[in-house]
């Protein structure tokens, strides 16, 4: 495929310049902890017109334009899970890893800084991150960031939302892993085995979670059950038992009450929690709302508001950047993590048309002071 290697810089940022900054960025790979040479790729792009752009303590790509009143960050990830597709264009489509979730909405942004005129840079202070980590429960990159860097007046997350769409709220998470062990017994004796004690307390938590969820609750009002691995050992003296449950929560649960109550579904369990992630939906009437809304009529399309049951980096910074906020970027997220992961370019183009036009309806309005107020 042609356009995997690096090339002269483009005199302009033309659509062809977009695509092939994709193609390399998908086919450079960058599984969590080891986005490094990415990293290095979008930090060279973005030094093109950027006043800065490094690679900073955490592994995080991180460039810089204007110094305006109004401080727009975009927060994306770099990183993406196992699983190698091969990297190609088949009738205008990009597959390879990676494509959706989430580097078409790292290059989306990246490409639209680059296009934008130098009048919006006289209005914005735009960063970009491109963030390490956001795939590991770790979301070292988003950590990082909400700790080192000041917080915007305005958030954009860079997650998969198609070019019509933005996305207002992610729902929370939180693993737990049950633990049960029993004496090696022969198979003949009327005793409940080490992974039948993990059945019984998946169906305990399974009927704990019906209880909550009315009939008429929407997806993203609904706590969600998964039983994600089971793993059984026996040493001939011992056989235990791991199981592995994960719980998308609502807002009306956060995920230290989600614990409380596991803890008392199962009293005496070996359980083990992860830290967990609570649940976030922005407000949908916000500068920042309005100007994708313009953007996107703008750009022929007709501006869709979603909420989203998995989590990203949004669930990281919210608690920290209590800021007007949405996720946006190219892409199916029906796609996210799967074999035949794939982004349309048409689409892609379009999205990075939709940034620039935010970026400049942001700029058109006065902020007098803005960079003064945090």
């Amino acid at each position: 495929m042609s356009g995997l290697t690096p090339s002269a810089p483009p005199s302009t940022w033309d659509d062809a310049s977009a695509i092939d900054l994709l193609q390399r960025t998908v086919a450079t790979p960058s599984l969590s902890g080891e986005e490094r040479q990415v990293a290095q790729l979008l930090v060279d792009a973005a030094s093109r017109s950027a006043r800065r752009a490094f690679v900073d303590a955490a592994g995080n790509a991180v460039a810089m334009w204007g110094n305006g009143p109004l401080r727009v960050t975009f927060l994306g990830h770099m990183d993406t899970v196992p699983g190698r597709i091969p990297v190609r264009v088949e009738n205008g489509v990009l597959h390879g890893r990676g494509a959706v979730d989430a580097k078409g909405a790292l290059c989306t942004a990246l490409v639209a800084a680059l296009r934008s005129e130098e009048r919006v840079w006289d209005a914005l202070t735009f960063t970009f991150i491109g963030a390490v980590e956001e795939e590991a429960s770790t979301s070292r990159g988003a950590r990082f960031a909400v700790e080192n860097y000041p917080a915007p007046d305005l958030l954009i997350v860079g997650e998969p939302s198609g070019w019509q769409r933005y996305t207002l709220g992610y729902k929370g998470r939180l693993g737990v892993t049950v633990h049960t062990r029993r004496p090696s017994a022969h198979s003949s004796r009327e005793e409940p085995s080490a992974a039948e004690l993990a059945v019984d307390a998946f169906n305990a938590v399974r009927a704990w979670v019906d209880a909550q969820n009315e009939a008429d609750l929407g997806l993203f009002d609904r706590v969600q059950l998964s039983l994600l691995r089971m793993e059984t050992r026996h040493d001939g003296l011992e056989e235990t038992c791991q199981a592995l449950i994960s719980l998308r929560l609502p807002l009306r649960f956060t995920a230290t009450q989600t614990r409380r109550a596991l803890a008392a579904v199962l009293p005496g369990a070996d359980l083990e929690f992860t830290d967990g992630l609570d649940a976030h939906r922005a407000a949908p009437i916000t500068e920042l709302a309005r100007a994708f809304r313009v953007a996107i009529r703008a750009t022929g399309g007709r501006p869709e508001p979603v909420l989203k049951s998995g989590t990203s980096d949004m669930n990281v910074v919210a608690p920290v950047w209590s800021v007007p906020m949405l996720a946006y970027g190219p892409g199916d997220s029906n796609l996210d993590h799967a074999p035949d992961e794939r982004l349309e370019l048409a689409e892609y183009l379009r999205s990075i048309e939709v940034l620039t036009g935010v970026f400049e309806e942001l700029a058109r309005v006065p902020h007098p002071g803005r960079s003064g107020m945090k």
